[in-house]
């Protein structure tokens, strides 16, 4: 059996979208194609009433039905959910941490370029205890050879709140040996995600590993 919608959680959920876009409610009516009072109808009776106006109403807020009617939009960062019942926060060893992060992913460098630290998205490759990954020479991540930088991994498990994270810190060396370049180039996850040249190798040489998991209890 199909669950109906719930009018008052999808009256809400109008609300909140139509606040955080800065729209009054004859805005959001003007939007939708309908007279203010409609729009207040609607929201009290709820969408089995006329469909077709909330799916209107979704459009003038800049989202679909099915994500206002779950709450839920797919490419929404994670970590929106409320946290489960009887939260733990467990500290990871350095081989559990390792375990985590695997063989290669997409993590986050830290690099200190003043006035602030600059964080950017990377797929990296993990080689003997270091992390590796390519850019563009002249690149937002491409740090100074022998620089101190943070490497982060996590994964977030909106569905049972539940997630982990490994924070690396250490340092940053070019990597200059067409040898080694090429043995690194058969390793998976060493083929840069953002495309183009990008043909300088950097390793970070880990001088602190740490790591947390949030589960429940």
């Amino acid at each position: 059996m199909t669950e109906r919608p719930d009018p008052v959680a999808i009256a809400s959920r109008i609300v909140q979208r139509r606040d955080q876009l800065g729209l009054s409610e004859w805005m959001l009516a003007y939007r939708a194609n309908m007279a203010p009072a409609y729009l207040r109808q609607l929201l009290q009776a709820g969408p089995e009433f006329d469909p077709e106006a909330f799916v209107r109403i979704a459009t003038a807020l800049g989202t679909t039905w099915p994500e206002l009617l779950s709450g839920h939009r797919p490419d929404a960062p994670p970590g929106q959910s409320d946290a489960g019942p009887h939260p733990l926060l467990l500290h990871l060893s350095e081989p559990q941490c390792w375990d985590l992060i695997g063989t290669h992913g997409v993590g986050r460098i830290g690099l200190p370029v003043g006035p602030a630290p600059l964080v950017l998205p990377v797929n990296y490759t993990v080689d003997a205890g270091t992390i590796v990954y390519r850019t563009a020479p002249r690149g937002a991540a491409a740090p100074a050879e022998g620089s101190p930088a943070s490497f982060q991994v996590d994964h977030i498990d909106d569905r049972r709140s539940r997630g982990w994270s490994v924070l690396i810190l250490g340092e940053a060396h070019h990597i200059d040996d067409p040898d080694e370049q090429q043995r690194l180039s058969a390793l998976p996850g060493t083929t840069p995600w953002a495309g183009g040249a990008r043909p300088l190798w950097v390793r970070i040489r880990p001088g602190e590993v740490s790591g947390r998991r949030i589960g429940t209890g």
